[in-house]
């Protein structure tokens, strides 16, 4: 085959370079109940997908997706082990915290809700953002009327609380 067709980074992989561990977060490692059960998931699919692979392949590249498929499971295994589970329904409600969904509105008079959860469990798609981020650590010890500054790379906005709300 071609080596133009062949995915360089595999290609080289499989020259014996060493595969580079996913980083692992030094902040506590919180996650609500439904990111700890994300996380249970996805180690039981990672062992499921990995043992499909060792018992039907053979090649270089195969090798290499196993490698790639251990490391994932080390990374999930050290974050399940890592995990401070915090159920949001315990958390107080007047103040924003692990956990809560906020509801802003924004100097343009938009309202947004973003939900506040784990390293792991964060997708901005789904407005589900990290305990950690900028928009988090602004929200967070906030209350309802509160206005807080969203620093951003773009530029700041302010954020007004229009409510908090916890659930699991």
């Amino acid at each position: 085959m071609s080596r133009a067709f062949v995915n360089e980074e595999r290609f080289e992989q499989a020259g014996g370079e060493e595969l580079v561990e996913r980083p692992v977060s030094q902040h506590p490692n919180y996650v609500t109940p439904t990111g700890a059960l994300e996380l249970q998931t996805l180690e039981e699919s990672v062992l499921a997908e990995l043992d499909a692979l060792k018992n039907s392949t053979d090649d270089t590249f195969g090798k290499d997706k196993i490698a790639e498929l251990e490391r994932d499971l080390r990374y999930v295994r050290a974050r399940l082990d890592s995990a401070i589970l915090v159920d949001p329904k315990t958390q107080g409600h007047g103040t924003v915290l692990f956990g809560a969904t906020v509801e802003v509105k924004d100097s343009e008079g938009a309202q947004h809700a973003f939900h506040i959860v784990g390293e792991d469990e964060a997708d901005a798609s789904i407005n589900k953002v990290s305990w950690v981020s900028p928009l988090a650590k602004s929200l967070i010890g906030q209350k309802v009327g509160d206005t807080v500054t969203w620093h951003r790379p773009v530029g700041d906005i302010a954020l007004e609380i229009l409510d908090i709300h916890y659930a699991s």
